[in-house]
C-alpha cells in the first residue's frame, strides 16, 4: 500500500510548486488532500490519516504547529514535516527538537533527504507533545505574523456604520462572502471574509472552532462535550451556544 501524505499552504503557488515536486520526486507517494489553512488541515487529518502532513508554519488562523499538536488526537501515526521560510534563529530550533523541515523555496535535494529519512522512520510514531512544545516556545508566540493585530473593526448596520472594539466581540461567523459580527448588543455585517480576518485577529485571544466560526476566548464561560462528543462553548454575554467541530477540540486540551 502506497504511503499517503497531506500538505497544508496557504499561498497557492507554494502549494502547487511542492505538490509537483512531491509527484516528479516521490511519485509512489499518494497526495490525499491539498489544504490552504490549518482549519481545514485539521479536518483533512481528521478524516484521511495520512502517513505524513507537509504543514506550512504561518498560515493564518491556526498555525501549522498547532495542526501538529493536535495530531495525537487526530491522527496519532502521521509524520510530521514542517515547511517554512523562517530565518536560520529558526532553522536551528527545527534542527535542535530533530524535527523535519523544508526550507522555502524547497529545493529538490532537500526534499529527497526528507523523503529518505521518512522512509527509514515509518512506520514508527510521530514525534512527541514535548518536542512540539519545546519548538514552539524556542520560535515565540510573535513568529505567527509581522503585523500588529487588529484593535478595531467598522461593520454595517442597516444602514448604519458601526465602530466595533474587537474586545467587545462575543464571536464572528462567516456569511456567504462576508462575516457577521455578534456582540453582547446584537449583529452586524463585516464585507471581509472570514479567511481574511484570521489574518489579522490577535490569535492569543481569537480562536477558529469551527470552519466558519472565531470565538473571542474572553467570551467563553466553560467548554463541554455533549453525550455524543461534540464540544460545545458556553458564552458570558449570549444565550446561544457554539458547536465546536470535533477537530477543533484538540485545540483545547488543558481548559
Amino acid at each position: 500500500m502506497p504511503l499517503e501524505a497531506l500538505i497544508a499552504e496557504d499561498e497557492e503557488l507554494l502549494r502547487q510548486s511542492l505538490v509537483d515536486q512531491l509527484r516528479r520526486l516521490w511519485p509512489e507517494l499518494k497526495l490525499v488532500a491539498e489544504c490552504e489553512d490549518g482549519a481545514s488541515a485539521l479536518e483533512q487529518l481528521a478524516e484521511k490519516q495520512p502517513d505524513i502532513a507537509f504543514l506550512d508554519i504561518r498560515m493564518p488562523g491556526i498555525t501549522g504547529i498547532e495542526v501538529a499538536r493536535a495530531l495525537s488526537e487526530l491522527s496519532p501515526r502521521t509524520q510530521v514535516v514542517f515547511v517554512t521560510a523562517y530565518d536560520q534563529y529558526a532553522i536551528d530550533a527545527f534542527e535542535q527538537g530533530a524535527m523535519d523541515y523544508l526550507l522555502k523555496p524547497v529545493s529538490d535535494e532537500r526534499l529527497l533527504a526528507t523523503r529518505e529519512r521518512l522512509l527509514a522512520r515509518l512506520p514508527s510514531t510521530r514525534h512527541d507533545d514535548a518536542v512540539l512544545e519545546r519548538l514552539l516556545q524556542r520560535l515565540g508566540p510573535g513568529q505567527n505574523s509581522d503585523r500588529p493585530p487588529l484593535a478595531w473593526i467598522t461593520a454595517s448596520n442597516g444602514r448604519e456604520t458601526q465602530l466595533i472594539m474587537l474586545e467587545d466581540v462575543v464571536y464572528f461567523r462567516a456569511d456567504n462572502k462576508y462575516t457577521t459580527v455578534i456582540t453582547a448588543a446584537g449583529e452586524s455585517l463585516l464585507r471581509t471574509p472570514l479567511r481574511e480576518l484570521l489574518e489579522v485577529l490577535d490569535p492569543q485571544h481569537f480562536r477558529q472552532i469551527h470552519r466558519s466560526t472565531i470565538v473571542n476566548m474572553k467570551s467563553v464561560a466553560a467548554v463541554s462535550r455533549d453525550d455524543t462528543g461534540r464540544g460545545v462553548l458556553r458564552l458570558r454575554q449570549r444565550p446561544e451556544t457554539l458547536v465546536v467541530s470535533q477537530p477543533f477540540m484538540s485545540l483545547f486540551r488543558g481548559m
